[in-house]
């Protein structure tokens, strides 16, 4: 082996058993969220509402409704 592939390979072992001996031992805690208590729940009938959308059209929640009813979607997205 070259000295300067044997230096990369101790370098990569010792940063890589360093990494190893610092890793935490248990995997981070997360604290549960209620979500019964975040808005309306699968199924349920969210309230009366009236918004712009990006063009100025106001929506309502009985203009979007179609005969089978209406699928609102929220999904978080970048920060705009």
């Amino acid at each position: 082996m070259s000295r300067k592939l044997m230096v990369v390979v101790m370098a990569t072992l010792i940063m890589g058993l360093t990494w190893m001996a610092c890793a935490p031992t248990s995997p981070p805690t997360r604290t549960r969220v209620d979500v019964s208590a975040l808005g309306p729940q699968v199924g349920e009938q969210v309230p009366d509402f009236s918004l712009p959308d990006q063009n100025g059209k106001i929506w309502t929640r009985q203009s979007i409704m179609g005969p089978n009813g209406a699928m609102l979607v929220f999904v978080r997205s970048a920060n705009w």
